[in-house]
Protein backbone atom coordinates (compact mmCIF):
# COMPACT_ATOMS: atom_id res chain seq x y z
CA UNK A 1 0.00 0.00 0.00
CA UNK A 2 1.39 3.32 -1.08
CA UNK A 3 0.83 5.85 1.14
CA UNK A 4 -0.22 9.37 -0.90
CA UNK A 5 -1.30 12.84 0.29
CA UNK A 6 -4.91 13.76 -1.03
CA UNK A 7 -3.77 17.29 -1.93
CA UNK A 8 0.41 17.66 -2.20
CA UNK A 9 -0.17 21.63 -1.39
CA UNK A 10 -1.83 21.64 2.19
CA UNK A 11 0.96 17.82 3.40
CA UNK A 12 -1.60 15.52 5.41
CA UNK A 13 -1.38 11.89 3.94
CA UNK A 14 -4.08 9.78 5.11
CA UNK A 15 -4.51 7.18 6.26
CA UNK A 16 -2.42 8.65 9.15
CA UNK A 17 -1.65 9.26 13.06
CA UNK A 18 -3.25 12.58 14.00
CA UNK A 19 -3.38 15.19 17.02
CA UNK A 20 -6.15 16.72 18.12
CA UNK A 21 -6.52 19.23 20.71
CA UNK A 22 -9.52 20.37 22.49
CA UNK A 23 -10.31 23.23 25.19
CA UNK A 24 -12.46 23.86 27.70
CA UNK A 25 -13.63 24.53 30.88
CA UNK A 26 -10.93 22.85 33.53
CA UNK A 27 -13.52 20.29 35.83
CA UNK A 28 -15.83 19.36 33.26
CA UNK A 29 -14.32 15.73 32.71
CA UNK A 30 -13.33 16.59 29.11
CA UNK A 31 -9.99 14.76 29.52
CA UNK A 32 -12.44 11.85 29.69
CA UNK A 33 -15.19 12.77 27.27
CA UNK A 34 -12.98 13.54 24.01
CA UNK A 35 -11.36 9.84 23.75
CA UNK A 36 -15.53 8.56 24.36
CA UNK A 37 -17.19 11.30 21.20
CA UNK A 38 -14.54 10.35 19.04
CA UNK A 39 -14.84 6.56 19.62
CA UNK A 40 -18.59 6.89 19.35
CA UNK A 41 -18.49 8.02 15.75
CA UNK A 42 -15.86 5.09 14.95
CA UNK A 43 -12.63 7.24 14.95
CA UNK A 44 -10.07 5.02 16.89
CA UNK A 45 -8.56 6.94 19.46
CA UNK A 46 -4.56 6.16 20.92
CA UNK A 47 -6.11 6.27 24.40
CA UNK A 48 -2.36 6.36 25.86
CA UNK A 49 -1.81 9.69 24.23
CA UNK A 50 -4.48 11.37 25.89
CA UNK A 51 -2.34 14.43 27.72
CA UNK A 52 -3.71 17.56 29.38
CA UNK A 53 -2.54 20.95 30.17
CA UNK A 54 -4.13 23.43 32.59
CA UNK A 55 -3.98 27.31 31.32
CA UNK A 56 -2.12 29.77 33.20
CA UNK A 57 -5.06 31.00 35.76
CA UNK A 58 -5.99 27.24 35.88
CA UNK A 59 -9.79 28.09 34.46
CA UNK A 60 -9.26 26.38 31.06
CA UNK A 61 -7.35 22.90 30.30
CA UNK A 62 -6.04 21.55 26.88
CA UNK A 63 -6.48 18.20 26.01
CA UNK A 64 -4.26 16.53 23.45
CA UNK A 65 -5.36 13.15 21.80
CA UNK A 66 -3.69 10.72 18.41
CA UNK A 67 -6.14 9.61 16.34
CA UNK A 68 -6.28 7.58 13.14
CA UNK A 69 -8.03 8.89 10.47
CA UNK A 70 -8.82 6.90 7.08
CA UNK A 71 -9.33 9.95 4.91
CA UNK A 72 -10.26 13.74 5.29
CA UNK A 73 -13.50 13.27 6.03
CA UNK A 74 -12.76 11.09 9.28
CA UNK A 75 -10.82 13.55 10.68
CA UNK A 76 -12.55 16.39 10.02
CA UNK A 77 -15.90 14.17 11.02
CA UNK A 78 -13.70 13.81 14.48
CA UNK A 79 -13.14 17.42 15.16
CA UNK A 80 -17.03 18.19 13.95
CA UNK A 81 -17.87 16.13 17.09
CA UNK A 82 -16.14 17.95 19.36
CA UNK A 83 -17.07 20.97 18.25
CA UNK A 84 -20.54 19.42 18.72
CA UNK A 85 -19.76 19.21 22.36
CA UNK A 86 -21.01 22.05 24.61
CA UNK A 87 -17.76 22.12 26.62
CA UNK A 88 -15.56 21.99 24.29
CA UNK A 89 -14.85 25.65 23.36
CA UNK A 90 -12.62 25.02 20.07
CA UNK A 91 -10.02 22.35 18.67
CA UNK A 92 -6.87 22.56 16.90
Amino acid sequence: MTIRSDNPDHGFQFPGLFEITAMGPAGAGLEERIPEVLEAIGIPVLRETVATRNSTGGKYVSIRVSIHAEDRQRYEAAHAALRAEPGIKWTL
